[in-house]
């Protein structure tokens, strides 16, 4: 927690409790208005108050859509310096105006939980799911600054009437009046759950899963795949040995946990729901900060987001299904046969040789797993129907990728496929001289046509459903149809131009480009032990790669995508490989991995290293916030003209 007042000074820094209460003495020296910031990770929420004597004041979703509506230009982190020279943007008429305004548009939702006298700055509360607090446990609320306003959303939690039914919500922009939500207290007691989650039982769910993978591997899991606490064992749901593992899941039988196409276990390949309860590299792994998205239908079962730290310092974000048990949240899958993560898509995309084209795009990452039967794809195709566009996306198996490919036209082959599995909805390029649309230089990947503007990217909903529709080469198969909800939209591009995100180093940059400027690409000579042909993603003497300005999030993720060797002058197909790293760490390396038999872009002898000929041409450094966007930073060699 940090107070500013309003002479710029700091006035109080202070961390928060467990509950979430936190309390500052300030200097006598405190010049009122004030501007509180709490803050953790990549996240900030914000509060104001037109008074420096004694008293409570609130720091919540809510209390930032205030702040962000009495900034200049909509940024909550902007207030603090505005009122230096603007002290009458907060006073405690011009607040009270905001909040007016905020819960008129949320009188619905209000009158429906009985909190139609909330006082939203500085009335007093706790975080235990009852009062105020139920209506902060009620809403989703996101607030993104675009440079000279900010979009903000508000969602209700409602259970869905229908499978793939919207949720209730208001966009508004603070340039503009803050509609109302467009239900009634009525239709909102009807569709509130009855049985959501407290906080008290979302923290235990975390802390129970926290215990589980605490116990050794040997005491996790039994029977002929394990061996000792060193070495990733392998099972399945049967093979769950611990109390304290069992009872995570509905009955408290790991059996009832399918989701993905996988039930809970550890193949060799290291397939299967849970997998990490088979691996000792996930000992001590700690789960935490679980919040409640939405109800994923009315019985019971919910999606929850939460944050997972394995003991080397790898931080992960991910979401979950728990279905409320007599007030116990208990594990379950989403009973899906097939793998698909779909998700808002932010990206920087450097282009090393051709700087000028280099570009900020947003959309989203819709990755299907190309999955293999004896080497060869199960699906002839897959349809995915969005929210935003009337005909389908057409994703087909792309050579040796892992991910389906988005046709340009909807239509298999080569020469349709794009390689990619994202839709981008819109780009334009970081340098303001270099004009036109992204799209038209960038052919090789996807775009909308028409690209969207930003006033329709910020129009779509957070949390806006989707269905993945899968068609089988075996066609005696019926096509089998998944639906999905994402908890945030796409950022517009002037929401990504404010996003902190990691850069390449100044050496890596220039050893990259001295390297790749003649080509287009790095090509792999042949393979050896002495000097191995393996992706190492650092600068010369072993030095940094990138950096991560304070306020990014640190890549968790380095991949990189190219060519197997050509064949008969016929260029090869492609392939994309990568690995996870640390919060903490700079520089990577990435092994080959072979796709399928099929594959040709390792090395037949030393399969961890790439065959001769194979090249590379793109790096991405990746992260995924708790919001589940996916940040990506693109690092691409071929030049474009």
């Amino acid at each position: 927690m940090t107070v500013t007042d309003q002479t710029g000074a700091t006035v109080c820094t202070t961390p928060t409790n467990a509950d979430g209460t936190f309390s500052c003495t300030l200097p006598a020296t405190t010049k009122a208005p004030l501007v509180i910031r709490a803050t953790r990770d990549d996240q900030s929420l914000y509060s104001t108050t037109a008074s420096a004597a004694s008293g409570i004041t609130n720091v919540t979703p809510l209390t930032t859509i205030v702040v962000a509506q009495l900034s200049p230009d909509g940024n909550p982190a902007s207030l603090a310096g505005a009122i230096q020279t603007q002290p009458d943007l907060v006073t405690a008429t011009t607040i009270q105006t905001q909040v007016t305004e905020l819960v008129a548009a949320l009188k619905p939702l209000l009158d429906a939980l009985g909190q139609g006298a909330l006082d939203v700055m500085s009335g007093a509360f706790t975080a235990d799911g009852t009062g105020a607090d139920k209506v902060l446990d009620s809403i989703s609320v996101s607030v993104l600054p675009n440079g000279t306003s900010a979009n903000i959303e508000v969602t209700v939690k409602t259970v869905p009437t229908a499978d793939g039914a919207p949720p209730v919500s208001i966009v508004f922009n603070t340039s503009a009046p803050t509609p109302p939500l467009p239900t009634t207290a009525a239709d909102l007691t009807a569709s509130l759950a009855t049985d959501f989650p407290t906080p008290t039982a979302v923290a235990a769910l975390f802390q129970r899963l926290t215990a589980c993978y605490a116990l050794p591997l040997t005491t996790r899991v039994n029977g002929s795949g394990v061996i000792d606490d060193n070495t990733n064992a392998t099972g399945t749901a049967s093979n769950i040995a611990a109390p304290a593992c069992k009872t995570l899941f509905v009955n408290d039988d790991p059996a009832t946990f399918f989701s993905n196409g996988f039930p809970v276990g550890r193949d060799n390949n290291n397939n299967g729901s849970f997998a990490g309860i088979f691996r000792s590299g996930a000992t001590g792994v700690v789960f935490d900060r679980g919040n409640v998205e939405y109800a994923r239908s009315s019985a019971g079962e919910y999606v929850l987001s939460y944050r997972s730290t394995d003991r080397f310092g790898g931080i992960d974000n991910d979401t979950i299904i728990a279905r409320n048990v007599d007030g116990v949240l208990k594990l379950t899958g989403n009973n899906y046969a097939y793998r698909v993560t779909l998700r808002p898509y932010s990206e920087d995309r450097e282009r090393i040789n051709s700087p000028a084209f280099s570009s900020f795009n947003t959309g989203y990452n819709i990755s299907i797993d190309n999955k293999l039967l004896n080497s060869n794809p199960v699906f002839s195709k897959v349809e995915v129907t969005t929210p935003f566009d009337a005909l389908p996306l057409t994703y087909y198996p792309d050579g040796n990728l892992s991910f389906l490919s988005i046709s340009r036209n909807g239509l298999p082959g080569a020469a349709n496929l794009q390689s990619t599995s994202i839709v981008r909805l819109a780009g334009a390029f970081q340098n303001p001289a270099t004009q036109g649309p992204v799209s038209a230089k960038e052919t090789g990947i996807y775009y909308v046509q028409p690209e969207y503007t930003e006033a329709q990217i910020s129009e779509i909903p957070n949390q806006s459903v989707w269905s993945v529709k899968f068609f089988h080469v075996n066609t005696a198969i019926q096509p089998i149809v998944q639906t999905y909800r994402t908890i945030s939209r796409a950022q517009t591009l002037n929401e990504i131009r404010q996003l902190k995100i990691a850069q390449l180093t100044d050496a890596q940059r220039a050893e990259m480009v001295a390297g790749s400027s003649a080509t287009g690409r790095f090509t792999f000579g042949q393979a050896s032990q002495a000097d191995p042909n393996l992706i190492d993603f650092s600068s010369e003497g072993n030095l940094d790669a990138w950096t991560v300005p304070l306020g990014a999030l640190a890549p968790t993720s380095l991949s990189a995508q190219g060519s197997a060797p050509p064949i008969s002058n016929v260029a090869g197909a492609r392939f994309n490989d990568g690995t996870s790293v640390l919060s903490t760490a700079r520089k990577g390396i990435i092994y080959c991995a072979r796709q399928g038999q099929n594959d040709l872009h390792c090395d037949p002898a030393v399969p961890s290293q790439y065959a001769n000929g194979t090249s590379v041409d793109l790096f991405d450094l990746w992260a995924r916030s708790s919001r589940q966007v996916e940040i990506s930073k693109k690092v691409v060699t071929r030049a474009l003209p």
